[in-house]
């Protein structure tokens, strides 16, 4: 194994959204700054998220409300030091055109290819030296100080190394090192798992919901005390869609998703007092007004007869529309990686600075973005998280 004859300040593992904003921040300060990223180029997650548009952030990111972490306080001081208006200030000084979607959420206009290349260039400018298809396999600490960082076939030297190396999701280009790299030095990790992630049918649900594939619907998901209200899509796999993402961070194995259909209706009342009004309107009829027609014509063979309104009692109309309003999934599991968005879990947060990102009991090794305990909800939160992370890390190098 060959060695680098060049010792860096500082080497940063990754070259995603926390690994380059990292560089940058400390590139800015002078240090000199090896990112080494395993794939053929930089921010390969950013340039397929958000449909290739890239969610680059959201104006309403709270730290106390759209983050997991078993220490929730955790990722208030950096979000405080690095907000969506400083990542958005960068982005309209880069000349990048950009639209709010909802709820906060900010798209570019013309293509993710935009971020990536505003972060290239920020680079240049901190003169951050990059290296790719560089697969970090050893950081070990030297005798004296800094790090030796080991590939297959080359050693680098550097006085602090940054673990942004990010999570699981995305196998293809995913790294288990943060991961890896926490177990050999002892550190506390909480298990990684998918999350943002559809989840799949039970063998029984299958049989039954899976010719609904296609069929999407606005509703509100609820788990573990939380709920969202966004679509919903139906697939052959399970369900997918932003509100069963969503509700995939707080789902458990064995713990039922609870999907209300009808969120703006409460159904066993509006039901009852239909049975009155209209007792000759076929309840088929009176659904299909309110919920998409593939999905009404199933209820109709698994959930209730196809008869007038009229024909039920109240409370078989009250039950029917108490499933409608509470509807009981049962998911058989998730899609798992390949298709999760992020990975929920990670370094404990109570091995880091809070500051400045460094472990505690390794002192000159940081730790940012994706590799610690902290996950954020959909919709442009986890490039935040990443930005911040990364910027505040920089700035402490």
């Amino acid at each position: 194994m060959s060695k680098d004859a060049v010792s860096h300040d500082v080497i940063v593992i990754g070259g995603g959204a926390s690994g380059l904003l990292c560089a940058i921040s400390a590139g800015y300060r002078g240090l000199r700054v090896l990112v080494l990223e395993q794939g053929p180029k930089v921010g390969l997650k950013i340039l397929v998220s958000g449909g290739g548009r890239c969610n680059f952030t959201n104006m309403f990111a709270d730290p106390r409300e759209h983050y997991l972490s078993e220490n929730p306080n955790f990722c208030i001081s950096a979000m405080k030091r690095f907000s969506p208006s400083d990542f958005i200030q960068m982005v309209e000084t880069a000349g990048i055109d950009y639209h709010e979607k909802k709820l906060g959420q900010l798209f570019c206009d013309n293509s993710a290819k935009e971020i990536v290349a505003m972060l290239l260039e920020q680079c240049a400018y901190a003169g951050v030296e990059i290296r790719l298809r560089q697969r970090v396999e050893t950081i070990t600490p030297e005798e004296e100080q800094g790090f030796c960082v080991g590939t297959k076939d080359k050693q680098y030297r550097a006085g602090k190394v940054v673990i942004a190396s990010g999570g699981l999701s995305m196998p293809r280009i995913a790294s288990d090192l943060a991961f890896r790299t926490a177990r050999d030095l002892g550190l506390k990790l909480h298990a990684p798992r998918a999350a943002l992630v559809p989840l799949t049918w039970n063998s029984s649900d299958k049989l039954t919901y899976e010719v609904l594939s296609g069929i999407s619907a606005e509703v509100v998901a609820s788990c573990g005390g939380v709920s969202f209200r966004e679509n919903l899509l139906f697939t052959h796999r399970g369900l997918s869609g932003p509100a069963i993402l969503q509700i995939s961070s707080f789902w458990r194995e064995g713990r039922p998703v609870e999907i209300n259909l009808l969120p703006d209706i409460d159904a066993a009342t509006w039901l009852v007092a239909e049975r009155e009004s209209h007792p000759q309107q076929r309840l088929v009829a009176l659904l299909k007004a309110h919920l998409p027609k593939r999905l009404v014509d199933l209820m109709s063979g698994s959930w209730f007869e196809d008869q007038k309104i009229g024909s039920f009692s109240p409370p078989e109309l009250a039950a029917i529309g108490e499933q409608l309003n509470a509807w009981s999934f049962m998911p058989g599991g998730s899609e798992g990686y390949r298709t999760a968005e992020v990975t929920l879990g990670g370094i404990d947060t109570d091995e880091v600075s809070s500051k400045t990102f460094e472990l505690k009991r390794v002192p000159g090794l940081f730790a940012i973005g994706e590799a610690l305990d902290v996950t954020g909800w959909l919709g442009g939160y986890n490039f935040q998280w990443a930005w911040a992370s990364g910027w505040c890390c920089g700035q402490h190098l």
